[in-house]
């Protein structure tokens, strides 16, 4: 069993109020908010932790290295932005999508990734 540390403490917190998948570098500035002399060791040690515990759940968009976001949400969707890199989510589902499976397959499951422009790079 692990320690709760400041460290870990701050991690979390960052999780906590940040509303989209976040990478570990995302995670290690926002942390470093409250506890300067974080490291990036810690947070990847400490991310791994939350997800083994299933507190955290990998999100892992086409080519890119995974982001991280609290367990326990509804069916949901990604948006990534082009300009910044950041990741947000889209609450809802384009739905059934058995219409597009090929004849004979049995659709499991899906993810939908929209890529583009936030609204805070796309602002004139």
């Amino acid at each position: 069993m692990e320690r709760n540390t400041r460290q870990r403490d701050a991690i979390r917190q960052v999780f906590e109020e940040t509303p989209r998948p976040l990478g570990p570098h995302e995670v290690l500035e926002a942390g470093r908010g409250q506890v300067a002399k974080l490291g990036i060791a810690t947070v990847y040690r400490t991310i791994n932790s939350l997800v083994d515990s299933g507190w955290l759940v990998p999100v892992e968009l086409p080519g890119e290295a995974p982001r991280y976001e609290r367990a326990g949400s509804a069916h949901h969707h990604h948006f990534s932005c082009r300009a910044c890199n950041r990741v947000f989510e889209i609450h809802g589902c384009p739905g059934d999508l058995r219409d597009l499976t090929p004849s004979g397959f049995r659709l499991e499951s899906h993810e939908v990734v929209l890529y583009g422009l936030c609204a805070l790079c796309a602002a004139p």
